[in-house]
C-alpha cells in the first residue's frame, strides 16, 4: 500500500507493509517508536515545493478537497507511468474520488488511514530524513501566513468590511449626536428657553450657545453666518423677554464645551458620509443606484458581506432587517411582514401605501440581480443599476395609472377571457350586475291579458214540452 502525505516543504510518497497495519492498536504502538515506524514506513518519492507560492497552492486544493496541478504530475510519475497498481491512502475521501477519477488510482481512506497519517506528522523528521525539526516548522510557519493572507483575499478596491465598520460607526454618531444636542437644549433651555422653538436645527442651536454664551450678549452677537434674518431678529427679539433663570460663567463654559463636541461630531459624519458614499460606488455601483448609499450600506452590514448579501434571494433581500417580525408572525399564523430594511429605499417612499408591498418585491428581485453583477464581476463592472431602476419606476407608474400590464410565463399570448353574455343581453335586454334580466321578468298573468277572451259558448234551445 502506498500513503500520500503533504508536507510544508512538498508532497512525499510511502511505501508500507498492509498486513502490519490493520489494527488501530497495533499502528499505535508502531509509530510510537521511531525505529519501527522508519522500518514500516519507506520513503519511495518526494517532490519539493519551489517556493511558498506553490505551497499555498497546494495548501488551498487540500482544503478544497481537489488535486493541483504539482500533485497531479508526481502521482502520474511515480505511480501511472511506473504501472503500479498498489492502493493509494489519502488523508479525505474527496481528494480520494478527484484522484480516482483523474487517473484512475484506487484510493482508500478509513479509521486505520487516519491513525497512520497521525503517526507519519508525529514521526515525519526520522521518516524524510535530512530534514530538522526546525526547517519544517519554519516551514509551517511561512505557510500558515500565506494561506492566511490567501484566505482574506484583500483587495482595496472590494473590502465590503470598510462599509460595514462604516455604516455602524455612522449609526452610532447620529445616536450620540442626537443625545449630545438634545442634552445641550435641555442644559442650556434653563437659560434662555425660548430659544429652544425659534432655532430648531440642533447644529444652529450648537453653534448659537457657543457664539453668544450669556443670553445677555445676544444683542450684541452676529449671527449672520449661522441664522437667517428672520431668525436672527426674532431670537433677539425673545432675549428681551425671556423667563430663563441665571446660570454662573463656570455653568455656560461647560455648556460651551458640550456645544463644541455637537458641532465636531456633526463635521465628523458629514465627512464620513461622504467616504460611505465614495466606498459604496467603488464596491457596490449597482446596488447603491438601486436603493441609494445608506440602505445598501445596511444591507451588505447586516448580511456579514456583499458576497453573503448576493447569496441571498430577493425574497430574503426583501425582508432583510425584519427577522423579528417574520417569526412572530409565522407563529402566531398572521401575515407575513412585506418589507424590512428596503423600505427606506426613495423607491418604495414614492409608492402609495396600498402599492409598497408590491413595490418592494420587484425593487427585491431587481436588487437581488444588481448585488450578483456587484459582487461576481471581475474587474469593470457593466451599469446595471439604472436598467433596472427604470424598470421598477415604469412598474410604479402602471400600479399608479391603474394601466394593464402584460402577462408573463406560460400565460403571455392568450387572450384575455371574455365576460359572459346572457340570451338577454343579446337580445338587447338589460341585465343588473348580478347578470339579472329586468326586461324578461313578466309575469303569466300579463302573457294571458294579450289573448282574446274566448267567447261564452251559446246553448241550443230547449225542446217543447206536450205538443
Amino acid at each position: 500500500m502506498l500513503v500520500l502525505y503533504e508536507t510544508p516543504a512538498g508532497y512525499a510518497l510511502f511505501k508500507c507493509d498492509e498486513s502490519k497495519l490493520t489494527d488501530v492498536d497495533e499502528i499505535a504502538d508502531i509509530f510510537s517508536d521511531a525505529d519501527k515506524a522508519s522500518k514500516t514506513m519507506k520513503l519511495k518519492a518526494f517532490s519539493k515545493f519551489e517556493d511558498t507560492s506553490e505551497a499555498m497552492v497546494a495548501a488551498t486544493a487540500m482544503l478544497e478537497s481537489a488535486m493541483s496541478k504539482p500533485l497531479k504530475k508526481f502521482l502520474k510519475k511515480n505511480i501511472v507511468d511506473k504501472d503500479i497498481k498498489d492502493t493509494l491512502a489519502v488523508y479525505e475521501t474527496g481528494l480520494g474520488k478527484a484522484i480516482k477519477t483523474a487517473l484512475e488510482i484506487p484510493c482508500i481512506y478509513n479509521e486505520n488511514i487516519l491513525e497512520i497519517m497521525r503517526g507519519v506528522r508525529g514521526n515525519l523528521e526520522t521518516l524524510l530524513g535530512g530534514t530538522t525539526d526546525a526547517d519544517l516548522k519554519v516551514m509551517q510557519l511561512g505557510l500558515a501566513h500565506s494561506l492566511g493572507r490567501h484566505k482574506l483575499k484583500f483587495s482595496p478596491d472590494k473590502v465590503d468590511t470598510m462599509v460595514v465598520q462604516a455604516i455602524g460607526l455612522l449609526d452610532e454618531l447620529d445616536k450620540e449626536l442626537n443625545t449630545y444636542a438634545m442634552r445641550v437644549r435641555e442644559w442650556y433651555g434653563w437659560h434662555y428657553p425660548e430659544m429652544g422653538k425659534i432655532v430648531t436645527d440642533n447644529v444652529q442651536y450648537a453653534k448659537c450657545v457657543k457664539l453668544m454664551g450669556m443670553r445677555t450678549s445676544c444683542v450684541k452677537c452676529d449671527f449672520g453666518s449661522i441664522l437667517d434674518e428672520e431668525t436672527e431678529q426674532e431670537l433677539k427679539e425673545a432675549v428681551q423677554i425671556s423667563m430663563g433663570t441665571e446660570i454662573s460663567d463656570d455653568d455656560i463654559s461647560n455648556i460651551r464645551s458640550l456645544s463644541d463636541q455637537v458641532i465636531a461630531l456633526s463635521e465628523y459624519r458629514v465627512q464620513l458620509y461622504e467616504y460611505l458614499q465614495n466606498r459604496m460606488r467603488a464596491i457596490a455601483p449597482n446596488l447603491t443606484t438601486m436603493v441609494g448609499e445608506l440602505v445598501g450600506a445596511r444591507l451588505i452590514s447586516h448580511a456579514g458581506s456583499l458576497m453573503n448579501l448576493a447569496k441571498h434571494p430577493a425574497s430574503t433581500i426583501q425582508i432583510l432587517g425584519a427577522e423579528k417580525a417574520l417569526f412572530r408572525a409565522l407563529k402566531s399564523k398572521h401575515d407575513t411582514p412585506k418589507y424590512g430594511l428596503i423600505y427606506h429605499a426613495s423607491l418604495i417612499g414614492q409608492a402609495a401605501p396600498k402599492h409598497k408591498g408590491k413595490i418592494s418585491r420587484v425593487l427585491a428581485a431587481k436588487c437581488a440581480l444588481s448585488i450578483r453583477v456587484d459582487a461576481l464581476t471581475q474587474g469593470d463592472v457593466p451599469d446595471v443599476g439604472m436598467e433596472h431602476r427604470i424598470a421598477v419606476e415604469n412598474r410604479l407608474r402602471q400600479l399608479e395609472g391603474g394601466t394593464a400590464v402584460a402577462l408573463s410565463g406560460s400565460a403571455k399570448g392568450k387572450g384575455t377571457p371574455k365576460k359572459y353574455e346572457g340570451a338577454g343581453a343579446k337580445s338587447g335586454t338589460e341585465k343588473g350586475a348580478s347578470g339579472y334580466s329586468a326586461g324578461a321578468d313578466e309575469t303569466s298573468s300579463k302573457k294571458k291579458k294579450k289573448k282574446k277572451a274566448p267567447e261564452p259558448p251559446v246553448e241550443a234551445p230547449k225542446a217543447e214540452e206536450g205538443g
